[in-house]
């Protein structure tokens, strides 16, 4: 198993958000990225929230531009 990331700068926000979590278990990644979304962007922390973290998730680790954003 390999290193996994979310990377908020894929999601337009209010905060422009530039933080990029990365853990080496699913797990760990699911818990600091919900803790992340409560406490900056406001959300509950509800199945439906870890849901939709775990369809962020990529594998390896965060570009270190923004992704999308042209070199």
């Amino acid at each position: 198993m390999g290193r996994k990331f979310i990377d908020c700068r894929e999601f337009p926000s209010e905060s422009h958000c530039t933080i990029a979590i990365a853990a080496d278990t699913e797990s760990e990644l699911l818990d600091a990225a919900a803790q992340h979304a409560v406490a900056v962007h406001g959300h509950q922390d509800t199945p439906e929230l870890r849901d939709a973290l775990r369809q962020c998730m990529h594998e390896g680790t965060p570009p270190a531009a923004s992704p999308g954003a042209s070199a």
